[in-house]
């Protein structure tokens, strides 16, 4: 590489957002407005605990907020996107873009 060359778009993909879960979690999380636990968990065939171990990694990154609550009695957890969250998540998009744009041309055979 040379000294003017920019880095490669593989650098910028980042590893709290680029994990397959991580990913699919923002992705889902930003075709709505809000969502529950438990249509998450089912919609990505996920644990409770599976699914609460990259929550809360997402979570302390201030990517997603949680709200609990109580519906007949029983808790009922809510999750969204923030606005860091939706920038991550689109910074990502950007990255994995550039990656397969720079690869499509050399790996087309």
């Amino acid at each position: 590489m040379s000294e003017h060359e920019a880095p490669h778009p593989a650098l910028a993909l980042d590893e709290t957002t680029h994990q397959r879960v991580r990913l699919a979690i923002l992705a889902v999380l930003a075709e709505a407005t809000e969502c529950t636990f438990a249509a998450l968990r089912d919609q990505l065939e996920l644990t409770d605990g599976n699914l609460s171990r990259h929550l809360r990694v997402l979570e302390e990154a201030g990517l997603v907020e949680l709200r609990k609550t109580f519906a007949e009695r029983r808790p009922r957890t809510y999750l969204r996107l923030t606005r860091a969250g939706r920038a991550a998540l689109r910074a990502q998009l950007d990255a994995m873009e550039q990656l397969v744009h720079r690869l499509r041309d050399r790996t087309d055979d």
